[in-house]
């Protein structure tokens, strides 16, 4: 049936969406308590990120059971009727399936310290180099080595994570198992499917060192495998089962890669969350930062859009910085806010909207590392201060780019904890809600909440931008524009993605525009999007 390629999708972070009983940390009921301002919104399923049991060392990332609830989110019965109560309004549910690591607090694990159990070979468990070293040289997602020792068990355990993420080893094929009827178990429960954390190294072709790298020494044993395709064609025969969806983080992917993972004649996933897109303002890392150049976030996005049928489209999730601080302006905080809406909206693939990306919220306001709770962010800083760099220059780093950016509490009104909770809420608010909330906006309709209502209608009644081919036309230094076109019908979009004024040779109808106007003559205010009809008339006289 392909729903998800007309879908408009919603991220939700439990934690810090909507809180119902005043402990400070979002749960099921607050989610249940605001179906109604999703199905206002338009949109038409939610992914839910983990809100099974965990230790949340990564919340909810480290799950030591996927069949239970974690009691801080509420219980299994609020889960049905999460899923209930959705459906009543036409809006599906993904859940967040974390299947490379576990919890060293799951059962698993803790039976698995048993050489003799079951479970013994259910992770990767090793002695060592033979002389007292480390198992391999390789290095972890969050820095540092990925192996840590079990005093029980008297051998190394490999994370590529944290240290309580405890990767599994689908060389036992009852890991597989389990896993398939982990997924049956919740797709028996009415979910439509689920979004696959870092779904491309599961599969670990050796444990062998790697060549030395600036990050990630040793993924060359694992990253994109063909044991990992044959994980992902063994699941897919589940979703087969149910008609179900699956949408797949995939780390270091490339266009090439991206088509084995998800191509139709491979019968893997449906699509791919790629990070290029994402990584056009950094070095190496995420945390080495350069300053953004438009013309290579353009180049990037219509290279994927050119290469692969059918993309994932996002600006924001759980990990990454909110995108009108990084991608648009703080001058025109609401221009550019309108203007990545019309980018996120207008290109060709699935859109997923980030809570609180909808009403332009701009991530975190803390003054010190004590407010940080994002392990990620924690085990960074101690590795800087380890090679001696300066707390101003660790904390600078951190604050651009720590994951709790987009993990401060939704923005609900301008009042006390931003109507999230009436407690203490587990990461602090941005103080910013007295401008920027959700109630305001409401009442706006030149706000970015009022821009992405009107957008997401337009796109649900528009086959062109649902379904339509994407045709690049423009990637300048500050001016993106493509068409899209189908069966005849065509729409343009032309962005400006600068504080300057600009011009641009196209001409058309004008459908939409985020700034006051009744047509269009080529020229753009700062931060302007522009839907144009019955494109193809190109002025050779303006410039560009």
């Amino acid at each position: 049936m392909e729903w998800w390629k007309d879908a408009i999708i919603y991220q939700i972070y439990p934690r810090s969406f909507q809180d119902s009983n005043g402990d400070g940390i979002g749960d099921i009921p607050g989610i249940i308590s605001r179906l109604g301002y999703l199905e206002e919104l338009g949109v038409d399923a939610i992914w839910l990120s983990p809100v099974y049991r965990s230790p949340n060392v990564d919340n909810g990332y480290d799950i030591s059971d996927y069949r239970a609830i974690n009691p801080e989110y509420g219980t299994m019965e609020d889960m049905e009727r999460l899923i209930r109560e959705a459906r009543r309004r036409d809006i599906r549910v993904i859940m967040d399936l974390v299947i490379n690591h576990t919890s060293t607090e799951h059962p698993w694990f803790q039976r698995g310290r048993e050489r003799n159990s079951p479970y013994s070979s259910y992770y990767y468990w090793s002695r060592g180099d033979g002389d007292g070293g480390l198992p391999n040289n390789w290095t972890g997602f969050f820095g540092g080595d990925c192996w840590e020792f079990d005093v029980e068990r008297c051998e190394y355990y490999l994370h590529l994570f944290s240290k309580e993420q405890a990767d599994l080893n689908y060389h036992n094929p009852a890991v597989l198992e389990e896993v398939k009827d982990i997924m049956r178990f919740w797709l028996d429960k009415g979910v439509a499917g689920f979004r696959c954390d870092v779904v491309n190294v599961l599969w670990k072709e050796s444990l062998a060192s790697g060549k030395k790298r600036a990050v990630l020494t040793g993924m060359e044993q694992y990253l994109s495998q063909e044991g990992n395709h044959e994980i992902l064609r063994q699941l897919r025969r589940v979703l087969d089962e149910y008609d179900a969806f699956a949408v797949g983080e995939a780390v270091f992917v490339t266009p090439d890669m991206a088509r084995d993972l998800c191509g139709e004649d491979r019968r893997e996933l449906d699509m791919v969350f790629s990070f290029e897109h994402m990584e056009c303002d950094q070095y190496l890392v995420k945390w080495l930062k350069r300053k953004f150049r438009p013309q290579v976030f353009f180049e990037c996005l219509s290279r994927w859009q050119q290469e692969l049928d059918w993309n994932a489209l996002y600006l924001e999730n759980h990990d990454q910085p909110r995108s009108i601080p990084r991608f648009g302006s703080k001058k025109y905080w609401k221009k550019s806010g309108k203007l990545l809406a019309t980018l996120l909206l207008t290109l060709r693939g699935t859109p997923f909207i980030y809570q609180g990306e909808e009403i332009g919220m701009t991530g975190f306001d803390f003054a010190r590392m004590r407010q940080v709770n994002d392990v990620e962010s924690r085990n960074v800083n101690r590795i800087l201060a380890k090679f001696r760099v300066p707390a101003k220059l660790r904390w600078r780093v951190i604050s651009r780019t720590s994951r709790d950016n987009a993990r401060t509490p939704f923005q609900w009104t301008g009042g006390q904890q931003a109507g999230f909770t009436t407690g203490r809420p587990w990461l602090g608010v941005n103080h910013n809600c007295t401008k920027v909330n959700l109630a305001d906006e409401r009442r706006d309709p030149d706000s970015i909440w009022s821009w992405y209502r009107e957008l997401l209608a337009l796109r649900k009644s528009s086959g062109v931008l649902r379904r339509g081919d994407f045709v690049l036309l423009e990637a300048g230094k500050q001016v993106f524009a493509y068409r899209r076109e189908l069966k005849g019908e065509s729409l343009t979009i032309v962005l400006n993605f600068s504080d300057r004024p600009a011009q641009s040779p196209l001409r058309g109808t004008l459908v939409r525009s985020s700034c006051p106007r009744r047509s269009f003559n080529g020229s753009l205010q700062p931060w302007e999007a522009v839907i144009l009809e019955e494109e193809g008339v190109y002025d050779e006289s303006a410039g560009v």
